[in-house]
């Protein structure tokens, strides 16, 4: 006898025999809908009776000497074997750990795209999740899987924590926040390739913030209600100070320098857009200003194909730093997102108080850090965001690294008898 796998196979197979030569032109609308509706319901059935043959195929990989289980269902069904290796990393989860998924995929609740995203979504729940909220969570997920396609699911699977343990879903955020823009700053960079035809090749690689300005910045002159306009050239030149920075790779160098620039651009001297000037609005909580770990929401910014709502949302710290600089206006919300400070006038350095700063800092004012003053960000030693003044007395220059490391609450800082602020990571 074979085995009730086999031969459930070998079943499925002599049915849809039976229906090979059936054509379904001329069914009903009502049996045509309702013939797909059943038919993706047993075919995610079947792709969870797979993941499940998979997942105890450990055996196979050891008799035949492949690699991995996805390995040798690549070759012996000549399909991709990163395919393979989706399907037997989802195999894996549903067999040891997500059992609710296991069962909606089963019962043909869950197709296997949303079982895919369902299960990404829980291995990215943070590692202090405790057994409940992760069993609470799968729940959840393979729940709206009945109202949700692929879409929806991926961006609720992203915030459900907020709606089964609010109170670790804003720390959570602001932890996967600062991970992704830390990640992303390493991955900047920027290259020019001249094609001997007259033009330049540019490509690079930028973090999805500054690539968001740069969208608003352009579409302020690609805006058709204006005539075109020139801008001026900018040229990002580096002085030989056997700085760490210029050991880096020269299109990390490039991506670095181009968001610097960004970030550098005068708003006011670009086109009116959208009715004021080019800047950016980001709204945040003021309990999330304040807070350490926190996440704020880009408001405005230039339209870029892709997922948005992944790449407006910001941690609390570049919230922060933003805050220190020109282009951006925080928008501070109080309890039911009213407005409670739009900016502030006084929040920005004078021109004069750079001047000043420039003379009596000189450089980053980091500890080892030597990079020019010309190169700097003001900084608040008080923060702008708990009531800190505008003022020299409160004003140091540091490069735009260890600014970001000022408001990064994985590191303290303290500052020395010579003025100069050093930084520690926090236990």
């Amino acid at each position: 006898m074979p085995h009730p796998i086999i031969a459930a196979a070998d079943s499925l197979a002599e049915v849809l025999k039976d229906v090979s030569t059936v054509n379904p032109t001329f069914m009903t609308v009502e049996e045509k809908a309702s013939a797909l509706r059943e038919l993706v319901r047993v075919e995610s059935q079947l792709v969870e009776l797979r993941l499940r043959v998979m997942a105890a195929a450990e055996d196979v990989v050891a008799q035949t000497g492949s690699r991995d289980i996805a390995s040798w269902m690549a070759a012996q069904t000549r399909t991709r074997y990163e395919d393979a290796r989706r399907d037997a990393w989802l195999a894996d989860g549903i067999d040891r750990v997500y059992s609710e998924l296991a069962a909606g995929l089963r019962e043909g609740a869950v197709n296997p795209a949303q079982g895919a995203i369902v299960a990404r979504a829980l291995d990215a729940l943070p590692a202090d999740a405790d057994a409940d909220t992760r069993s609470l969570a799968e729940r959840t997920l393979v729940g709206f899987c009945a109202d949700f396609g692929p879409r929806e699911l991926t961006r609720l699977g992203r915030r459900v924590l907020e709606v089964i343990a609010p109170e670790m879903a804003d720390a959570a955020e602001a932890r996967r926040l600062a991970a992704l823009e830390a990640d992303a700053s390493h991955q900047a960079k920027l290259s020019l390739r001249r094609n001997g035809d007259g033009t330049t090749r540019l490509s690079g690689q930028i973090p999805d913030l500054a690539a968001t300005r740069l969208a608003h910045y352009l579409e302020a002159f690609t805006n058709p209600r204006k005539p075109p306009v020139v801008a001026s050239d900018a040229q990002v030149s580096a002085a030989e100070q056997g700085d760490p920075f210029l050991r880096l790779p020269y299109p990390r160098r490039l991506g670095d320098a181009f968001v610097a620039f960004l970030e550098a651009v005068d708003t006011h001297r670009l086109p009116i857009h959208a009715g004021d000037a080019t800047t950016l609005l980001v709204t945040v909580s003021l309990d999330s200003l304040r807070a350490e770990l926190a996440s704020a929401q880009v408001l405005t910014g230039g339209h870029i194909p892709g997922d948005a709502e992944a790449a407006d949302a910001i941690s609390g710290g570049e919230a922060r730093r933003l805050a220190c600089m020109s282009g951006i206006i925080p928008v501070v919300l109080g309890g039911p997102s009213e407005p409670l400070d739009l900016g502030r006038t006084r929040r920005l350095f004078s021109t004069a108080q750079r001047k000043a700063l420039l003379l009596r800092d000189g450089t980053c004012r980091a500890e080892g850090c030597s990079i020019p003053g010309t190169w700097t960000e003001a900084h608040h030693p008080d923060p702008w965001s708990r009531g800190g003044t505008t003022d020299l007395a409160n004003a140091l220059l540091l490069c735009r690294h260890h600014h970001r490391r000022a408001h990064d609450p994985a590191y303290s800082s303290r500052r020395g008898p010579d003025g100069r602020l050093s930084f520690h990571r926090r236990c």
